[in-house]
């Protein structure tokens, strides 16, 4: 998706949509393109609506915004009133620093925006993202889920690695960090692709981390780079069924799959798929309304 190019701000706009869980990400995608921020809130404790909240230069790219909502609507079935409200810039900064906390997740991980002091010391692993990138920062139950799962395979120390739909670029930097090995970061948006590649340039991994711009497993060169032992696919329920069997074929023997971005009811949807292909279930996380499901592939007769 096309991002238009920014004009100075003299004046912020903070807009907004309320939509189900199963929704977010297409509404995401759509306040991104005239966005420089995104927010993801949780509405109550059920976790069944959430706010998704952009910041704008006060009227910018209206024509471009009415569009991509509408296309987000036709996209998930679910349609969506935007609402607006001017914000002061300097008062949009403050809040956006105060809504981004450090965040630990399980035993090992901790993220952590560039306005909080770096000198801080931590045994965790830290990675640090720019306060403006709200997605992918460690609060949604997806991203955190991954990372857990992360943390209960590493001990088998997989060597050719993947994060398919890499966002930010948090689970690609984690496993390089963790594991110290290169990691293949792809997306279809070229605005995750390149917030990828700027996150592990400040996190020191650039080197590790390979981030592309492809279309799923039909990514120019993907294939030269298999079998993966470790395959991240942190998407949506109904892509995940749908890519099921290029996953196995691209997963080594023995091989780990880390799958996510589902709802809890979701989850039997896509276990099955991926059963159907010979994969079986290892384990299942949940983070509130969200699943994270590993998957092994059967390892080669001896």
């Amino acid at each position: 998706m096309t991002r238009l190019t920014r004009r100075h701000a003299t004046e912020l706009e903070t807009i907004s949509v309320t939509v189900p869980a199963e929704a977010v990400e297409a509404y995401e995608d759509a306040l991104a393109v005239v966005c420089t921020t995104i927010g993801i809130f949780e509405m109550d404790d059920s976790q069944l609506f959430w706010r998704v909240e952009g910041v704008r230069d006060a009227g910018y790219g209206e024509v471009e915004l009415t569009g991509a909502l509408a296309l987000a609507a036709a996209v998930t079935g679910h349609g969506a009133t935007l609402d607006r409200t001017r914000t002061e810039a300097e008062g949009w900064l403050a809040r956006t620093y105060e809504s981004f906390p450090e965040q630990t997740v399980g035993q090992r991980f901790a993220v952590r925006g560039t306005h909080l002091d770096r000198s801080v010391s931590s045994r965790r692993i830290t990675i640090t993202l720019d306060a403006g990138v709200a997605f992918g920062s460690g609060e949604h139950g997806s991203t955190r889920g991954c990372l857990r799962a992360l943390e209960t395979v590493a001990h088998r120390r997989p060597r050719r690695i993947l994060d398919m739909g890499c966002g930010s670029g948090i689970l690609a930097m984690a496993a390089a960090a963790l594991l110290h090995r290169p990691v293949l970061a792809i997306d279809i948006e070229p605005w995750s692709v390149r917030t990828t590649a700027r996150n592990a340039e400040l996190n020191g991994l650039g080197p590790l981390i390979d981030a592309r711009l492809g279309n799923g497993w039909r990514t120019p060169g993907l294939s030269r780079r298999a079998p993966f032992d470790l395959v991240f696919a942190n998407i949506l329920a109904r892509p995940l069924c749908l890519m099921a069997q290029d996953l196995a074929l691209h997963l080594a023997p023995g091989g780990t799959a880390i799958l996510a971005g589902l709802l809890n009811s979701q989850a039997g949807m896509v276990l099955a798929a991926h059963r159907r292909q010979g994969l079986v279930l290892e384990r299942r996380l949940n983070e509130g309304d969200w699943t994270t499901l590993v998957l092994r592939k059967a390892s080669s007769p001896a």
